[in-house]
């Protein structure tokens, strides 16, 4: 038990060796929407999100958790289960459900797309992975949707 306890640190050190001495967080961002499902109080959406890894080690992602604003508005949340793999200092795209309780906010949105050219976003929330001691990853990042996109393309992924 006295030479497990060496051989279980030294691992710890390598695994922390290798997402660098500054603890980065990956880069999350949009990539496309597309509704799937509307009713008068609840719609749901498939996103498609850019999960771009600053580590030199491949990322295994086991899930995600997330809230979407539009506009400053709260808009979406979802979470999913669906694992996969953003390699090395690459990045890798996946589709994910939220469901959206998002009628005003919409309203508020599209009826002001005159006045804009793109629509700030904001995606807050975790990644779940599963390396070692770091289980969960906060983010928070922000950008921009093109509003004609969101206008013109209604049923099909905007990106």
């Amino acid at each position: 038990m006295k030479t497990l306890l060496p051989l279980v640190c030294a691992a710890l050190l390598v695994a922390c060796a290798g997402l660098g001495s500054k603890l980065e967080t990956p880069r999350v961002s949009f990539v496309g929407l597309k509704p799937l499902e509307a009713s008068l109080f609840a719609q749901r959406l498939e996103v498609r999100l850019r999960v771009q890894n600053p580590y030199s080690l491949a990322l295994p992602v086991k899930g995600l958790d997330i809230d979407v604003e539009l506009a400053g508005e709260q808009f979406a949340h979802g979470v999913s289960a669906r694992e996969f793999t953003v390699p090395a200092n690459g990045e890798a795209e996946f589709d994910m459900i939220v469901t959206a309780n998002a009628a005003t906010a919409l309203i508020r949105i599209l009826g002001d797309r005159e006045s804009r050219a793109a629509i700030p976003y904001r995606l807050k929330g975790r990644l779940s992975t599963r390396l070692g001691m770091l289980r969960s990853i906060p983010f928070d990042q922000s950008g921009t949707l093109p509003v004609a996109a969101a206008a013109d393309r209604k049923n099909r992924m905007i990106d």
